[in-house]
């Protein structure tokens, strides 16, 4: 086994923005007083199974459904280029899957005990995030062949990942944390868009028409606009809903990270696209880790 090749396979660069949503919750829980690092590590675990078993079922089910061909402008895919035989990319995924479930549900018997009722709840969340991470790309209907990718990242890294990360903490929620849930969904559709600008072309001739080919470059760069300033006006929204200090105005000092990103997504040809992916997924866990160290200090 070419430990190499799982790890370029695994896509570790997008760590960074599934773990950004977990920690959104958790600095949300520390605010309310309700941390705990046993809960926050358990969540950590599974998102990154959950985060690894979502690439490789990408990786899969681009290369089935052609959309990994030689036209493609990113970085060569692990069963595309032969490097992974597609046998051993299914066995992988099924691991990924059972890892997923197996940290899932002691994340779950750590947070509620035996209260039944809200284990079956997030239990169901759990399952359908696992079959999001493999729909997303494969089967018959895969729905990010659809222009459904946009609305998945935002229910499960904004919604499900910060609101319930954060109820996991505290067992209570209310309407605010849908804000700071919004930044970090509109932030991880921006790193999609930017992937989906990038691949616009060759997803066209593949069939898969994710919401820049069926709106065009052009649209597709003011869409992209809208969710970084979208995040920001979220996170701004919330912190004069909950102002106490001007501390809380901290993550601030990301923008002009977004603002590069906006202007490297309307300037730049499609092939110099990529490394902004990373960039985009590095300034969200930025902006995240400002929030936060903003609200623990006010």
């Amino acid at each position: 086994m070419n430990t190499k090749v799982w790890l370029q396979a695994f896509r570790l660069r997008t760590l960074p923005l599934a773990l950004s949503s977990i920690a959104m919750g958790g600095f949300l829980a520390s605010a309310a007083g309700a941390f705990q690092w046993g809960i926050f590590l358990l969540c950590v675990l599974t998102t990154i199974f959950l985060q690894i078993l979502s690439n490789l079922a990408n990786d899969y089910g681009d290369s089935i459904h052609g959309a990994d061909g030689a036209d493609r402008k990113g970085p060569a895919r692990a069963v595309q280029s032969g490097r992974i035989t597609a046998g051993q990319m299914r066995t992988a995924v099924v691991i990924f899957v059972l890892l997923s479930l197996t940290s899932g549900v002691s994340l779950l018997f750590f947070s509620f005990g035996l209260a039944w009722s809200a284990i079956l709840f997030f239990l169901g969340l759990g399952l359908l995030s696992i079959g999001a991470a493999i729909a997303y790309t494969v089967g018959r209907k895969p729905y990010g062949y659809i222009g459904l990718g946009d609305l998945s990242v935002l229910i499960f890294f904004g919604l499900v990942g910060v609101m319930g990360s954060y109820y996991l903490f505290t067992k209570a929620i209310t309407p605010y944390e849908i804000l700071p849930a919004l930044s970090c969904g509109l932030f991880s559709i921006a790193v999609l868009n930017v992937n989906n600008i990038r691949d616009i072309e060759s997803d066209r001739k593949a069939g898969k028409y994710s919401i820049p080919v069926r709106i065009g470059r052009e649209k597709a760069v003011a869409y992209h606009w809208c969710l970084l300033v979208g995040g920001v006006l979220c996170a701004v929204l919330y912190t004069v809903f909950h102002y106490q200090s001007p501390t809380q105005f901290l993550f601030l000092v990301s923008v002009p990270l977004f603002v590069r990103n906006g202007l490297a997504v309307t300037h730049k040809p499609s092939t110099a696209l990529d490394p902004f992916l990373k960039q985009m997924a590095i300034s969200t866990l930025l902006f995240v880790l400002l929030f936060g160290a903003g609200l623990l200090l006010a």
